[in-house]
């Protein structure tokens, strides 16, 4: 079953039922990568195109392409952007991350943004739908292959932007650095304050000098359960 969801920013999103949906985790990481001011952006593993639209409406003049191999997100990417007249700034490609040698040129984007699959593949948490396996665990790409493509792709200085889960943070930040990407910002997430990290948002920065900044925790919602001001301002709620 198909139909549009409108987003508090105008923008319309195609849901299906059990297939791409809208997370959180594309929400906050599009917060987390503004602002572009114009700039160029890929997203590696775009999926339905979520992240790409987010990025879209939040600076009128950045260009996006997104990468997707999955022959059914790419569809439905292409319809997300329709729907929104984004046709001039955004459009999709579908290829394997790990071969865009002859569609993408080397350090040719500002930025590259990325919601990747977070289990290991063989990891016991692969979901039966095979098209969400491949969405959520690193059979078809794993996160050193995502750091090497973002690497070729980003011009020096380029940032690269993802959301990922906390249990993996040291392995994450060592492997972006073993490929030149030095991280330069971390944020946690948590549901509320005191609660376990949920969410980990990191960006890194191509031949970046060595320099963390740990950000202030965001937290979903106040201590009576409601969202709290930052969630609002990030999901542009009164």
């Amino acid at each position: 079953m198909e139909r549009f969801e409108l987003l508090s920013n105008g923008m319309k999103l195609l849901q299906q039922d059990g297939a791409f949906r809208i997370s959180t985790d594309s929400i906050l990481l599009a917060d987390f990568c503004a602002p572009l001011r114009g700039k160029s952006v890929v997203d590696l593993g775009c999926g339905g195109g979520t992240l790409g639209i987010l990025l879209c409406a939040a600076d009128p003049d950045c260009r996006v392409i997104g990468v997707e191999i999955q022959e059914k997100a790419c569809d439905i990417a292409r319809r997300n952007i329709e729907i929104n007249a984004l046709e001039d700034r955004f459009r999709v490609v579908r290829a394997d991350l790990r071969a865009l040698e002859s569609m993408l040129d080397a350090g040719s984007f500002d930025a590259v943004a990325s919601n990747p699959p977070y289990f290991p593949a063989g990891s016991g948490l692969e979901p039966p739908d095979e098209a969400e396996a491949i969405a959520r665990t690193e059979r078809l790409c794993t996160f050193d292959e995502l750091c090497a493509s973002a690497a070729r792709l980003l011009r020096h200085g380029g940032s690269f932007c993802l959301v990922h889960r906390p249990e993996r943070l040291a392995e994450l930040l060592s492997t972006l650095r073993s490929r030149q990407l030095e991280p330069k910002r971390l944020r946690l997430v948590r549901h509320h304050a005191g609660a376990n990290v949920s969410l980990i948002l990191v960006e890194a920065r191509l031949g970046g000098s060595v320099g963390l900044k740990i950000l202030p925790d965001l937290v979903l919602n106040d201590p009576s359960g409601a969202p709290s001001a930052e969630y609002r301002r990030i999901y542009h709620l009164p």
